[in-house]
């Protein structure tokens, strides 16, 4: 059973391993868990039989017209279950106040956010990927 939370303060950094598969240089757990409590929103879904955290979305929100979800993962031998979709589905509840919810995605994955009523539109973006050295 998938049980899913926002409360990201009651997990530590210890539940949070296999995550950015194929970064070149991956976040570190306490980096992801210091990421999803410093958001404005975030979502976990987490396996009851492990209590491991096999999912997670998060959100940045000026709280008035704008957000941003720069993160959605599923471990890889979770997915195709549905847990990305929920977790979605969570993420862009109560939404509707806000002018914009923005996300930058590879052209291949359009079509799975377009489905959530996400619009593809041209962006730019700036990597400073020697941020993730631990």
């Amino acid at each position: 059973m998938i049980r899913y939370t926002d409360a990201v303060d009651t997990i530590d950094a210890d539940r949070l391993k296999g995550f950015f598969v194929g970064w070149p240089t991956p976040a570190s757990p306490e980096q992801h868990l210091a990421v999803l409590r410093g958001s404005h929103r975030a979502v976990v879904a987490i396996d009851e039989e492990t209590e491991l955290v096999i999912g997670f979305v998060n959100m940045i929100s000026d709280g008035v017209l704008t957000a941003y979800v720069p993160w959605l993962e599923v471990l890889p031998e979770y997915q195709a279950q549905g847990i990305g979709s929920e977790l979605m589905r969570r993420i862009l509840a109560d939404t509707e106040h806000l002018y914009s919810v923005d996300l930058l995605c590879e052209a291949p994955l359009q079509p799975y956010y377009e489905r959530f009523g996400m619009l593809p539109v041209p962006g730019m973006t700036l990597l400073h990927r020697s941020a993730l050295h631990g």
